[in-house]
């Protein structure tokens, strides 16, 4: 059955960087469009960044710009999210979710990210 595994959170200070990991099984990896979605407490659930089958990337939550990166590797059946120049504002659980050629959807467990001194 399809499973999402994130991994890679963790308490990190401000300014610092995290690797994000969602290791996917039960599917076609290369033909699924991969996302990470975060929500903080008290907040509702915003996309963060989407990779297509094709590799083409977009970061919606990126402020300033450039600190995030997604990337997959095909090979591992994994998506990745670099976060670099961490604040305070990016902590919150971060979600793994995969959307099928048959456009049904999958989450992942989450991996809580905390960015404090």
């Amino acid at each position: 059955q399809v499973q999402l595994v994130e991994s890679g959170g963790g308490l990190v200070q401000p300014g610092g960087s995290l690797r994000l990991s969602c290791a996917a099984s039960g599917f076609y990896f290369s033909s699924s469009a991969m996302s990470w979605y975060r929500q903080a407490p008290g907040k509702e659930r915003e996309l963060v960044a989407t990779i297509s089958s094709a590799g083409r990337s977009t970061v919606y939550v990126d402020s300033p710009k450039g600190r995030f990166t997604i990337s997959r590797d095909n090979a591992k059946s994994t998506v990745y999210l670099q976060m670099n120049s961490l604040k305070p504002e990016d902590t919150a659980v971060y979600y793994c979710k995969a959307r099928l050629p048959n456009q049904r959807t999958y989450w992942g467990q989450g991996t809580q990210v905390t960015v404090s001194s």
